[in-house]
């Protein structure tokens, strides 16, 4: 079993370069439904660890049923630990990874309460690093 497996969007790329030891499948850019329907199978069947971290949500439309994309994920994750990070845009899509972190009972961290760049979306370094220590 993996030590820790990172799965998602930009940020989930952000924390995963500061936590190298992590194995990363994630896609700048991916929403929930391409990413549990077609990246998925890019990760090589392989979503157990003993911490995984996932980030999804950000990118998804108003077409996307986050809620139902994240179960689907989550429902293929197998860890002792799981931490989401909310995303800092789209109040829906927050509520929709909150509601799927407690379904679970999984630890959740908010991109809002780190350091953030200018585009208000992705945290500044300090901030992927602060969320990147939280997991550890």
């Amino acid at each position: 079993m993996l030590e820790c497996l990172i799965l998602g969007d930009s940020l989930a790329v952000g924390v995963g370069q500061i936590r190298k030891e992590c194995v990363t499948y994630a896609v700048s850019g991916i929403n929930s439904y391409n990413y549990v329907n077609r990246h998925v199978l890019n990760t090589k069947g392989n979503t157990s660890a003993k911490t995984v971290i996932i980030s999804l949500g950000s990118n998804d439309t108003k077409n996307i049923d986050t809620y139902e994309e994240l179960i689907a994920l989550r429902q293929l994750v197998d860890a002792d630990r799981v931490y989401w990070i909310l995303p800092n845009i789209k109040e829906t899509k927050r509520k929709a990874v909150w509601m799927v972190a407690r379904h679970f009972g999984d630890h959740i961290l908010d991109a809002r309460a780190v350091d953030r760049s200018s585009d208000t979306v992705h945290p500044t370094y300090n901030g992927y690093k602060e969320l990147a220590r939280l997991t550890k």
